[in-house]
């Protein structure tokens, strides 16, 4: 404030606020004698005192100074009314010098912003917007630069403001081609073909929505609306049809409209967002928001891995019977199902419940079996790698199980969502409880024991995969509602694998034979791999074909290699 207060009191030219400002001598003594004002309790002032007061009243010298008191109207820094009565207009300076005599004038909210030295919007980030409230912000934040703008109607004030909303709109542009989010903004723009004009009044009311406005805001009103796209009182008429009966945003229930009476007694008009499209964008944010929770939550922890499906069910090549067991499990979210089970006092709320083992060798699908129904489901996925749980630490490692599942529920509860818990490699928590004696065997019984107890309790959808079942404890057969076996797949399946794998658009050679490559049994992994490398081979060849002995060669070293491992090298 050391440069407000110097310019209330040393000469007005002389003042760091001055230089900022651009303007003249004379317009600077109005500003200052407005401004000493202010701070005196009398934010408005009568034209005739202000001028007389800040220049020579003999023989009505002040007279000479309307035209700078006009100017300063045009700039933005002041704002007049008329008495007693009503704030006129901010868009509307009147032709007649003389008519200023008789209202009042004050400090714009501009000014005053001014004043207070308020900083400049950064435009240094270029990163995608994390969500759809982060942009929104910013478009408010737009509104309040052609708040700004209606204020300045002079051609020579407004250029900068101009250039500074071209910049900050491409701002916007930049960051949204880079995000991910559903713009439920844009979606609405383009579904009912809105022009830049009508995008600026409808986001205009959004911001009275969103920052919770009294119904009665001016900046709800009619002119105060248009004011935001107009440059001048011609361009203001014309622009009412915008919001005339007749107009895409009335006509397709974008925004309604409330006649009222005036101080003046004349018909006035506010504009509000409809309550369906109101619910459209903020059930959007709700949606947004509760993905951000769940990826906030797990970056507080080091536990899980947080994954979004990106297949369906319906993408995974299975044995039919597996689909079919797979497809029940999921109508337990069909209505009629729900109610049915409810009735026979089978389930008692409405989230899917289900403890799944997949078991089968490696490669077979398991994991993108637990994905696809993940997807099936709409729910995201915390996976954990079972392998990470033995520590050479005693009593450690049952620390760490109870860890796994107090961490899933405090996720659950602070992000009111249910992901699917994924264990993979659970291969030690399923098998038999060893009888030995040592410290080691009662520790890993200790740890299978408390793996038991929290299976027990747990609520919502967990699924297990493991190469191995023939080690099974049966106490946790008891614990898990289905256990469903991946087999190395058929003829049948791993010929629509070959077809669905293949690239498309590829040259191969005459002796190409999609059923020879299918009697070879391998695994969907296996079957992948045998195609990224021999896809390698043909793009490194001279001719860039894909020949069936390079097939055939790829096949055999696969089925020579340790493939019913975790992990499996290659290319």
């Amino acid at each position: 404030m050391q440069d407000f207060r110097e310019f209330l009191t040393m000469s007005v030219e002389k003042t760091k606020i001055f230089k900022e400002l651009k303007c003249s001598k004379n317009e600077g003594l109005i500003l200052q004698e407005l401004c000493k004002n202010y701070v005196n309790a009398n934010p408005s002032v009568n034209t005739s005192s202000l001028l007389s007061t800040a220049f020579k009243n003999k023989n009505y010298e002040f007279l000479d100074y309307l035209q700078d008191v006009k100017n300063l109207i045009a700039r933005g820094f002041i704002v007049q009314s008329s008495g007693f009565l009503k704030a006129i207009n901010s868009n509307k300076i009147q032709n007649s010098k003389l008519s200023l005599l008789q209202n009042d004038l004050s400090l714009s909210e501009y000014f005053l912003e001014f004043l207070e030295n308020k900083p400049r919007i950064s435009l240094d980030k270029t990163e995608a917007y994390t969500d759809f409230l982060e942009y929104l912000k910013d478009e408010f934040t737009r509104i309040e630069f052609y708040e700004k703008l209606s204020f300045m109607k002079s051609n020579f004030y407004n250029i900068e403001l101009k250039k500074e909303i071209a910049n900050f709109e491409k701002y916007i542009k930049t960051r949204l081609k880079k995000s991910k989010f559903y713009n439920v903004l844009n979606a609405i723009f383009k579904e009912y073909a809105l022009e830049k004009k009508e995008q600026i009044i409808f986001i205009a009311l959004l911001k009275e929505e969103y920052t919770l406005s009294d119904e009665n805001s001016s900046n709800r009103e009619l002119n105060s609306l248009l004011s935001l796209i107009s440059e001048n009182e011609l361009d203001l008429r014309q622009n009412k049809k915008f919001l005339d009966e007749g107009s895409k945003l009335i006509d397709n229930g974008l925004i309604e409209g409330d006649e009222f009476f005036s101080n003046f007694g004349q018909i006035n008009k506010s504009f509000f967002i409809s309550d369906d499209i109101l619910q459209r964008i903020i059930n959007v944010r709700g949606k947004q928001s509760a993905k951000i929770k769940l990826e906030n939550a797990i970056k507080e922890q080091d536990i899980f891995e947080l994954i979004e499906p990106s297949t369906d069910i319906k993408d995974v090549i299975m044995p039919e019977n597996t689909q079919i067991l797979l497809a029940n499990i999921l109508k337990q979210q069909d209505k009629k199902v729900l109610e049915r089970l409810n009735s026979w006092g089978i389930k008692t709320n409405k989230n899917i419940e289900a403890k799944i083992i997949f078991y089968g060798p490696a490669g077979t699908g398991k994991t993108m079996s637990a994905l696809s129904i993940a997807k099936s489901m709409k729910k995201a996925v915390l996976s954990f790698d079972c392998s990470k749980i033995l520590s050479k630490w005693v009593g450690e490692s049952e620390q760490n199980v109870r860890k796994i599942f107090d961490t899933y529920k405090h996720v659950c509860n602070s992000c009111k969502q249910s992901p699917i818990l994924l264990l993979n490699e659970a291969d030690q928590f399923l098998s038999t409880r060893i009888s030995g004696g040592s410290g080691s065997d009662k520790m890993h019984n200790q740890m299978q024991n408390i793996f038991l107890e929290q299976i027990e309790r747990f609520n919502g959808v967990l699924i297990a995969t493991t190469n191995f079942l023939e080690s099974f404890d049966s106490a946790f057969s008891r614990r898990f509602d289905y256990k469903i076996e991946f087999k190395k797949p058929e003829f049948k399946d791993r010929l629509k694998m070959w077809q669905k794998f293949l690239p498309k658009n590829v040259e191969f050679d005459e002796e190409f034979n999609l059923k020879t490559l299918a009697n070879y049994e391998l695994s969907g992994a296996q079957i992948l791999m045998v195609i990224k490398n021999t896809a390698l081979r043909a793009a490194v060849s001279k001719e860039g074909k894909f020949l069936m002995q390079d097939f055939l060669d790829s096949i055999r070293k696969e089925l020579d290699s340790s493939f019913d491992k975790s992990k499996i090298v290659g290319f």
